[in-house]
C-alpha cells in the first residue's frame, strides 16, 4: 500500500514542480483520468498533453494530501488544491479515487470536488 501511496504523491508534486518526469512509471499506457470538472482524457498521451497546456496557463500552488483509504487495488485520496490560472487564484477540496492494474501501475482516476469554504447554518440554535 505504500508504495501505491508514494506513486500518487510523486503524481501530485509533479503538478507542483511542472515536470512530468517519472509519469510512466506511474500510470499505465491506457490510463483514463476524469477530471472533477467535466474533462476526461484517454490515454498517457493525451494526460500529457493536458498537464502541458494546463501547465502553459497555471501554476499549482499547494496540493496537500490529508488522507489516504486503501481497499485492495483501489486507493481514495482526500486533498485540498490551489492553483493561479490565468491570474485567477483558486482553491477546493477533493476526492480521487484510484485503481492500480496488476502492475502497479494507475489505470483509472476519478476526482471529485467540494467547495472548500464551509458554513454551519444551523450553528446558532
Amino acid at each position: 500500500m505504500k508504495s501505491r501511496e508514494k506513486k500518487i504523491q510523486n503524481y501530485f508534486n509533479m503538478w507542483l514542480t511542472k515536470s512530468t518526469t517519472g509519469i510512466d512509471a506511474i500510470f499505465d499506457d491506457n490510463i483514463i483520468y476524469s477530471e472533477c470538472y467535466g474533462p476526461e482524457y484517454n490515454g498517457i498521451e493525451q494526460v500529457k498533453r493536458w498537464f502541458s497546456d494546463w501547465c502553459s496557463h497555471g501554476t499549482v500552488l499547494e496540493w496537500h494530501i490529508k488522507q489516504f483509504i486503501n481497499q485492495d487495488k483501489k486507493t481514495v485520496v482526500e486533498w485540498y488544491f490551489k492553483c493561479n490560472y490565468d491570474g485567477v487564484i483558486n482553491g477546493f477540496d477533493g476526492v480521487s479515487l484510484i485503481e492500480f492494474n496488476n502492475n502497479e501501475k494507475i489505470y483509472s482516476i476519478r476526482e471529485f470536488q467540494s467547495k472548500a469554504e464551509h458554513y454551519f447554518p444551523y450553528s446558532t440554535m
